[in-house]
């Protein structure tokens, strides 16, 4: 194990001094700077507490040294990633412990592999769906496909890992799209009768719901919401996470306690990135 990271380390620090060398990062568009340096309020390292979520948007033309340095800016202890092919992840989590110094364990929940999305040879495409990053080690990995995925395969993943000092049960989905309320209904159910056996559970993902859909009850009877405004007991209004004005990507909380949340807008997604800190019992 030690002797895989050092070596991974090695070769993606050679990797990336041969980017510079060449002006261009994995990924870059023709043109584009090698990396995006951090804001000067950036985390500097891990934040044991907090959780993220994030759709990639794929496909797009964005820079994995990008993405890296927007996960990088907030340093969560678990990201949720969505729209996620299994290259661009790797080369993400290479480039947050290269340049970042943040190292990550993955777990993947490919339910499609997709030359159009993810690239490869036509007789070997990548892989594509759901990815979990977290700094502890991962345990229990399951990756499940839904029965009915609408008009793409679509499936949820869990990963047993540490928050906050404490082993939690995390999940990760990315629901039917838009005007598919019956197969996202369809879909919630399973979702919920896997969260409904744990006690203490994070939920990551983009729902392609907004807060008062339907569909969404199953999920809001055993978690609660983090944002503030987005709870049955409060009226407010829910803050947007998408470039269309809508709360489509969500973390709910199940037997844990929300402290901070936050939404940030993306240059390099239609997608929000999303975090919160939270305290477990």
């Amino acid at each position: 194990m030690v002797i895989t990271r050092v070596t991974r380390f090695v070769a993606g620090a050679a990797i990336v001094a041969c980017m510079v060398l060449v002006g261009v990062g994995s990924n870059t568009p023709s043109g584009a700077p090698f990396a995006r340096s951090l804001p000067a309020d950036a985390v500097k390292d891990v934040v044991p507490n907090r959780v993220m979520t994030w759709n990639l948007c794929n496909p797009c033309e964005t820079s994995n040294a990008d993405r890296a340095a927007e996960i990088a800016t907030y340093a969560p202890q678990v990201i949720g990633l969505q729209e996620a092919c299994a290259r661009d992840v790797e080369s993400i989590r290479d480039y947050l412990e290269v340049l970042h110094g943040l190292v990550y364990n993955v777990e993947y929940g490919s339910v499609l592999r997709n030359w159009g999305r993810c690239g490869g040879m036509p007789w070997s495409p990548g892989a594509y769906g759901q990815a979990i990053l977290s700094a502890a080690p991962m345990r229990d990995h399951v990756s499940v496909e839904y029965p009915d995925g609408g008009s793409e395969d679509r499936g949820y993943m869990a990963v047993t890992t540490m928050v906050d000092g404490r082993p939690v049960r995390v999940f990760n989905t990315h629901l039917a799209e838009r005007r598919q309320e019956a197969v996202r209904a369809e879909q919630t159910d399973v979702l919920a009768a896997e969260i409904a056996r744990y006690d203490r559970a994070i939920v990551l993902g983009d729902f392609n719901a907004v807060p008062d859909a339907p569909e969404l009850a199953p999920i809001a009877a055993l978690a609660m919401d983090t944002d503030p405004q987005c709870r049955p007991s409060l009226a407010g209004t829910c803050e947007p996470t998408t470039d269309w004005h809508s709360k489509f990507d969500y973390v709910f909380l199940r037997g844990i306690t929300p402290l901070r949340h936050s939404v940030r807008p993306s240059q390099y997604s239609d997608h929000h990135v999303l975090h919160t800190d939270v305290d477990l019992p």
